[in-house]
């Protein structure tokens, strides 16, 4: 495909998104917090059928050499704590997450037009809860991640096929699998932004922060008190 037809197909395309009188404004939320928010979204999007996985995500890291990478992550939990997702601990995203803590997470609703972006710091939870929810995936589940080591170089595909059929073996149909080095990290949040498509391309984007100082930031005009701590802010698009 030559340069100049993919660039015709890639400009050319335009999606329909909300139009002005359903713009999100600042007076539409209820409660100043955006965990609120976040939850009331998340509530459309999972009764929402074109959205097949609303908890999917994409979680970037940084390496301990300053260089980005970023991947989908299914987040198992949201509450007023954080956001929380499961990896193996030997895997890229752990071993980037130990050297630097700090991540980001995005969702995208396409059906909706809607996005929210979530920076914060990533801790691990702790093991007995990692257990509990490892045991509460399906079993062949729990055995794939015992069978894989994430983000190392393999052979082959026949690898994690006899490495699993090893386990299997071993455990025979109903023995417990035992946890490997996998468990989850909660992200605690410091900046939760909300973002909603205007055809006009106008976009919506009310961002919340917290931290130390951010309050000495409100002026009432550019920055308000939100609840709980937070402030937030209207952006440009």
């Amino acid at each position: 495909m030559s340069q100049e037809v993919s660039e015709l197909q890639l400009s050319a395309l335009r999606l329909k998104y909300h139009e002005r009188k359903d713009a999100f404004l600042e007076e539409n939320i209820k409660v100043k917090n955006p965990f609120c928010v976040f939850r009331d979204w998340l509530e459309l999007a999972l009764k929402t059928p074109e959205i097949l996985e609303p908890n999917a995500a994409a979680l970037a890291t940084v390496s301990a050499e300053g260089k980005p990478s970023n991947r989908y992550v299914l987040v198992k939990e949201a509450t007023t704590e954080g956001f929380t997702f499961f990896t193996n601990y030997s895997s890229r995203k752990a071993d980037e997450i130990k050297s630097n803590p700090n991540v980001a997470i995005s969702f995208y609703w396409l059906p909706l037009r809607r996005s929210v972006r979530i920076e914060g710091v990533a801790e691990k939870i702790p093991r007995e809860d990692s257990l509990k929810y490892f045991h509460q995936r399906p079993r062949a589940s729990q055995i794939g991640a015992a069978a894989s080591p994430q983000s190392q170089r393999i052979p082959s595909r026949n690898y994690l096929d006899e490495v699993e059929a090893g386990i299997k073996e071993k455990l025979g149909p109903d023995g417990e699998v035992p946890l490997p080095n996998w468990g989850g990290y909660l992200v605690r949040p410091n900046l939760i932004e909300f973002w909603q498509g205007q055809t006009d391309r106008l976009h919506d984007r009310i961002r919340f922060r917290r931290g130390a100082s951010v309050e000495s930031d409100v002026d009432g005009e550019l920055v308000h008190k939100g609840e709980d701590g937070w402030v937030y802010e209207r952006l440009a698009p």
